[in-house]
């Protein structure tokens, strides 16, 4: 990694550890006024590098970082907050999940299932509201659903 992106970085991740930011926007505009002046895509490609989520917190939605998003008592929790508020529907379909979320919100139910790392799931591809998830040779598709369908409530 350049010394620029390493400096880049290192000040978007003290921007979201000290502050609630909601935007890609926003960080551009905070890094704009600490003499750094980036563009949108590369404060979205940094934010990816970073592991940064949008969570929701106190009705309003801002990112974390990996670090801030603690245990998995805490992922397995967070799991159970983002499902029964994001999913709106489960279809299997062979070995994989179908989840539909309200739009621009699939990435957040997915982001919050890889960090559960559950044994069953081997992974996740979030679209805008569609989210795919495949089920672990070993595992039954409609088994899982269920699971998921249980922690919805």
């Amino acid at each position: 990694m350049n010394d620029a992106r390493a400096r880049r970085q290192k000040a978007i991740a003290d921007l979201i550890r000290s502050e609630p930011i909601a935007s890609q926007e926003e960080v551009t505009a905070r890094l704009a006024s600490r003499g750094l002046a980036v563009t949108q895509a590369t404060v979205s490609r940094d934010l990816d590098q970073l592991g940064a989520v949008k969570v929701k917190r106190g009705g309003s939605l801002s990112y974390s970082l990996p670090d801030q998003l603690g245990d998995s008592d805490w992922a397995a929790g967070r799991l159970q907050r983002i499902v029964s508020e994001w999913v709106q529907s489960i279809e299997p379909a062979g070995n994989m999940l179908v989840f539909k979320t309200p739009p621009g919100s699939a990435h957040l139910v997915g982001a919050a299932i890889d960090q559960a790392r559950l044994p069953e799931i081997a992974g996740t591809v979030s679209g805008d509201d569609t989210l795919f998830l495949v089920v672990r040779d070993g595992f039954a598709a409609p088994d899982v659903k269920q699971k998921f369908q249980s922690l919805a409530g």
